[in-house]
């Protein structure tokens, strides 16, 4: 991740001093608060518009980079760790092309 982004997200924070409220419970919140409006786009068709789509999914990804500075984990290297167990847990020649639970595979 580019750290100028999560620059700009703690200089925004610091400047209207809303650290205070972003414990992880309630960034765990707005998370979930944003994640319903990015699905709403979606609601009824599709075709949703795409800036809203964009607006929406920028706040749900903000909220998650607050989380993980309020956390203090790296995000790069959870990712990178999730993906190895979600590789383990989904083998290629297994999983390929299929939806399928892990342990119905």
């Amino acid at each position: 991740m580019d750290p100028r982004t999560q620059e700009l997200i703690r200089n925004m924070v610091a400047e209207r001093n809303w650290a205070q409220f972003h414990s992880p419970e309630n960034l765990a919140k707005s998370i979930v608060i944003e994640a319903g409006e990015l699905l709403e786009c979606f609601q009824w068709n599709n075709k949703a518009d795409s800036s809203s789509v964009q607006a929406e999914l920028a706040d749900v990804l903000t909220y998650c980079l607050l989380m993980a500075d309020a956390l203090n984990v790296d995000i790069d290297q959870i990712v990178q760790d999730k993906v190895s167990v979600t590789r383990a847990k989904y083998p290629v020649e297994k999983a390929q092309g299929r939806s399928t639970k892990y342990d119905r595979l």
